[in-house]
C-alpha cells in the first residue's frame, strides 16, 4: 500500500484528503506541526507529501528545505492559502514538485 503523509494543521483539510485518497489505496498519516513532518518524513519515508505552508513550530517552505535536503526523491505538492506568485515561486524554489492553492479541487488534487 502507498503511503501519503499530509502534514497540516487543519483537521478538516486531513480528514477530507484522507476521505478522498482511501479508495485510491492509499494509507494517510498526518503530521501538524511543521517539526513533526519533517520527523515523520525522515523517519519513515511515505511515497508522497501534502504539505501547507502556515503552520506552527515551522512553516511549508523550510519543511521542504528539510526533507530535501536528507530525501529528494520524496514527491511535495504544497496545499496552501498562499497564492501570491511570489510564495508558489518560493514554494518550487524550496523543493516542492506541485503548487496548489486553497480552496482547491479534490480531483485535481487528486489528478495531481
Amino acid at each position: 500500500m502507498k503511503r501519503l503523509l499530509v502534514i497540516d494543521d487543519e483537521k478538516l483539510y486531513q480528514r477530507m484528503i484522507e476521505r478522498a485518497v482511501q479508495p485510491l489505496g492509499l494509507e494517510c498519516t498526518f503530521a501538524d506541526d511543521g517539526e513533526k513532518g519533517v520527523q515523520a518524513a525522515l523517519a519513515n519515508p511515505p511515497d508522497i507529501i501534502i504539505c501547507d505552508v502556515m503552520m506552527p513550530n515551522m512553516d511549508g517552505f523550510t519543511v521542504a528545505r528539510e526533507i530535501r535536503r536528507l530525501n529528494n526523491d520524496i514527491p511535495i505538492i504544497f496545499l496552501t492559502a498562499k497564492s501570491m506568485k511570489d510564495d508558489v515561486l518560493e514554494g518550487f524554489s524550496s523543493g516542492a514538485d506541485d503548487y496548489l492553492t486553497k480552496p482547491f479541487s479534490m480531483e485535481e488534487l487528486i489528478f495531481r
